[in-house]
């Protein structure tokens, strides 16, 4: 059990982590290295990380929804498909290299931010999408889903450029359902998680309460700034997950 300085610094870093999760993702990078630097193993690492994410995701996508931004019926069986390749992911978790995908998300993650710095106005307003729904949903969802369950890290971000490049949603819009396809794989990997043990209860609550304001005042802030600021913190949440896994070799 952390010491209560400890269990502070986590829950501001959980604030931290939930403001920057709701508009462009990317939270983990300040969360799972608290986490670990408090003393906890990998694995219950990883399943109070999704415990306290959880929360966030949760706040982001009710205020989002509230504000008229998620189209349930168009997201219905994208959720259904990410919950499955999340269950998948955070099963196979144990017997899959990690290092197997890593070169594969770098190439990801550099392709991402040479489209923001190359086109400026990406993502500034809607245009007509380049592929249907239902591949988008079965490709995205299950693909992304499984990541989400088995690693993490700039889950929402490969998200948000999904929605943008190939179903046209501006940057807000893509943020908002991000934010849904989130929750639904945040909480699937919590529920495999929590079945085999992996979860310290009193840590991911103290810092669910700490993301669930974070999301709220990060929500709120893209909805008044629009994509211009999300834009700014998406690139710079890509450069930091760039940096950190290329300082990991």
């Amino acid at each position: 059990m952390p010491e209560p300085y400890q269990l502070a610094l986590l829950f501001a870093a959980a604030v931290a982590a939930g403001f920057i999760d709701s508009v462009a993702g990317g939270g983990g990078l300040i969360t799972l290295p608290a986490l670990l630097g408090c003393g906890l193993p990998p694995q219950l690492a990883l399943g109070t990380n999704k415990l306290q994410s959880t929360f966030g995701s949760a706040a982001a996508t009710w205020h989002f929804f509230r504000a008229g931004l998620i189209p349930w019926r168009d997201c219905r069986r994208g959720v259904l498909l990410t919950v499955i390749g999340a269950a998948a992911g955070a099963l196979t978790v144990r017997f899959i290299e990690a290092g197997m995908l890593k070169t594969l998300i770098l190439v990801m993650l550099l392709a991402v931010a040479l489209c923001l710095v190359m086109k400026p106005g990406l993502g500034a307003i809607s245009k007509p999408a380049r592929i249907g729904r239902l591949p988008f949903d079965l490709m995205f969802g299950l693909g992304i889903g499984f990541y989400d369950g088995f690693l993490g890290p700039g889950t929402g971000t490969f998200w948000a450029m999904a929605f943008v490049l190939l179903l046209g949603k501006d940057l807000v819009n893509a943020t908002a359902q991000t934010k849904l396809m989130n929750f639904s794989s945040n909480f699937t990997s919590l529920a495999v998680f929590a079945v085999s043990g992996n979860v310290s209860p009193v840590i991911g609550l103290v810092m669910g309460l700490g993301q669930w304001l974070g999301a709220r005042w990060g929500s709120r802030t893209v909805i008044r700034r629009g994509q211009g600021f999300v834009r700014l913190i998406l690139l710079l949440v890509v450069t930091a997950l760039v940096l950190k896994l290329l300082l990991a070799e």
